[in-house]
């Protein structure tokens, strides 16, 4: 393929494919908490590591994936103790990450609005060798904990109250779910840009379930859809010359209305199939039965 005898291109799938699997990966923990417009909001909070990386001349990434995980910390703190300004508070937070990012971005030297815009939706074919092995290292975290701690992730996000009754650190596993999520962004800002992660850490994940109730289920097929739309969104971009990121979320959306279509004949079938089941659960009193064959109970 032609596509493969480019060093930049090569880089630019293998990216792809890394974020296709960690972003649902941790896309499916915020979906069941209820959180998924966590990493939109930890996007607009990496902006300004990412401005501050370019000011500061070393590595924006690295930068971004250090104020993120402060940003995310900062929420779930917001969330534990911010009853009732919460999200007044959150709000503040996401709008001045934004502006600092844009402000910090302008005042340095290397920065531009060209450099603004590969973070902000993606520029997968500029991938460097130097990002390349941030990614790695990133992604083996994220897959580290997603799957190796699925069980007690899944448990204190399924329901705290009875993950704390079981005696899980149900705050600490909380923090590393917001961690994890932080770092996940900074890796799928290259691929997708930080104002679109979300949308692939959410929209797989959304898109399994119609189809499917188990946890496990949905966690393979959602890896699978990311890793899908990653790579067909990203050779798409080639060929067509468009943008990466919004490519991936548009073939995203796609798959999920597709999913959403077969969603509605799979659940009639399934319901057929229990009927089923339960006519043969059923009782039949035999015609001959006498009034001799009750069973009485005396006191």
């Amino acid at each position: 393929m032609e596509i493969l005898n480019y060093a930049f291109m090569q880089r630019a799938l293998i990216a792809a494919l890394i974020v296709g699997v960690t972003a649902p990966a941790i896309g499916i923990y915020l979906v069941q908490r209820r959180q998924a417009l966590m990493g939109d909001g930890i996007g607009h909070v990496a902006l300004t590591g990412v401005g501050l990386g370019f000011l500061l001349n070393t590595s924006p990434i690295w930068v971004a994936t250090a104020v993120a995980i402060v940003g995310s910390v900062v929420m779930e703190l917001i969330r534990w103790y911010g009853k009732t300004r919460g999200d007044l508070a959150l709000a503040m937070l996401f709008y001045g990450g934004m502006a600092g990012g844009v402000m910090l971005m302008n005042l340095s030297d290397a920065g531009s609005n060209a450099n603004l815009g590969t973070y902000l939706f993606g520029s997968i074919t500029t991938v460097s060798p130097q990002d390349m092995t941030t990614i790695y290292v990133l992604a083996a975290l994220v897959l580290a904990i997603t799957i190796g701690l699925r069980r007690q992730l899944f448990a204190v996000c399924q329901d705290e109250e009875f993950a704390r009754v079981t005696g899980l650190p149900v705050r600490l596993l909380n923090l590393l779910v917001a961690v994890t999520a932080a770092v996940t962004v900074t890796v799928a800002m290259r691929v997708v840009g930080l104002l679109l992660v979300s949308a692939l850490m959410v929209i797989p994940v959304a898109a399994a379930q119609q189809i499917s109730r188990s946890f496990a289920v949905t966690f393979s097929v959602a890896v699978a859809i990311g890793v899908a739309v990653t790579l067909t969104g990203t050779t798409t971009s080639y060929y067509v010359d468009v943008p990466s990121g919004a490519t991936i979320v548009l073939f995203a959306i796609g798959v999920f209305v597709l999913f959403t279509g077969l969603a509605a004949p799979l659940a009639k079938k399934r319901a057929r199939a229990a009927a089923e089941a339960s006519k043969g659960c059923t009782l039949e009193v035999p015609g001959d039965r006498t009034v001799a064959d009750d069973v009485s109970v005396t006191g």
